[in-house]
């Protein structure tokens, strides 16, 4: 008599393979490209040789492996740097290229770069170098944000942005200056009001060096890339820059047909007077608003907010 446990461990219990059934954990029952993934590679380079710059769902579709599979090889090659990937993306995907196929990305920019992001790549690869300071203040937002098309250099402690196909340097500012009439007292006058304005200069550029210090660039590229990702994630688009600093930006964004005003601080706490600055820029736009900022708003100010929401009106008694 055969127990209980042994009828069903007979019956199906148990869960290993016997010896006339096929183990599905060999190797041999695998998917080939998990056995031979440099071959999947090789077919990947071949079709970014033949066809250009890609994304990842053509490239699945030819190599018939699913999009998981073929970003994950996409990744590997990108660590490999046998391929490129952009930082633009049309809709949530990256493009992926080979080292020498830059030019080519020029007409996708064209094609899926939006508003003021293609205004500047236009104005870029027309001048081919541009002076940050001298942009207005949408196109040095958009600059900051195509960084497949504008590398920053600078020169003199200011900020340049060139062209990523443009081999030349940066070219110097020509200054119109009066020529003094020959004269020796004149040149010995000009000598030593030179020599004062040198040691002007170098004590300008000594405290500018060190208020460069204090405030890092980094951070506001972080700040700015942050908002970039929220936007993206979001499927928000931009229809407009209103104005940025340092510590804010303000945009006039879309989404599902409905434009609003969003205001993004640089901040840790919004108090009372960020939220009263937002209120009134999005009076003189005649828009709805949304704020943002790296943390939340103060207690006593989301007190606030919750108390204005069910309140009904406030009246003075004569």
């Amino acid at each position: 008599m055969r127990s209980d446990s042994e009828r069903s461990l007979r019956a199906g219990g148990n869960n290993f393979p016997s010896q006339n059934q096929p183990n599905i954990y060999n190797s041999q029952h695998f998917p080939q490209f998990m056995q031979d993934t440099s071959k999947i590679k090789e077919r990947i380079i071949s079709i970014l040789n033949f066809e250009g710059p890609n994304f990842p769902s053509p490239i699945a579709s030819k190599i018939q492996t699913s999009i998981l599979f073929t970003s994950a090889f996409l990744s590997e090659l990108v660590s490999e740097k046998r391929i490129k990937i952009t930082n633009m993306k049309v809709g949530n995907s990256p493009i992926y290229f080979i080292p020498g196929q830059e030019t080519k990305l020029e007409s996708l920019a064209e094609k899926h770069l939006k508003s003021k992001e293609k205004d500047a790549f236009v104005l870029l690869k027309e001048k081919r170098f541009l002076k940050d300071k001298k942009q207005e203040p949408a196109i040095r937002v958009a600059l900051r944000s195509i960084r497949d098309f504008a590398i920053p250099e600078e020169k003199n402690n200011e900020l340049y942005w060139k062209y990523f196909l443009s081999k030349e340097e940066i070219p110097e500012e020509k200054i119109e200056e009066k020529k003094p009439k020959e004269n020796t007292f004149q040149k010995e006058k000009s000598l030593e009001i030179f020599e004062k304005k040198e040691a002007k200069t170098k004590k300008k550029t000594q405290i500018k060096k060190t208020a460069k210090k204090k405030t890092s660039p980094k951070v506001n590229e972080k700040f700015f890339n942050k908002i970039k990702e929220y936007l993206s994630e979001n499927q928000i688009e931009i229809s407009d820059i209103i104005g940025f600093s340092k510590n804010d930006i303000t945009l006039k964004v879309k989404k599902d047909s409905e434009e609003y005003l969003l205001v993004a601080y640089n901040k840790k706490t919004i108090r009372e007077e960020e939220i009263i600055k937002a209120f009134k820029k999005s009076q003189e736009e005649n828009l709805k608003y949304e704020i943002l900022s790296l943390g939340e708003p103060l207690k006593k100010v989301s007190a606030f907010i919750e108390a204005l929401e069910n309140i009904k009106e406030i009246k003075k008694i004569n």
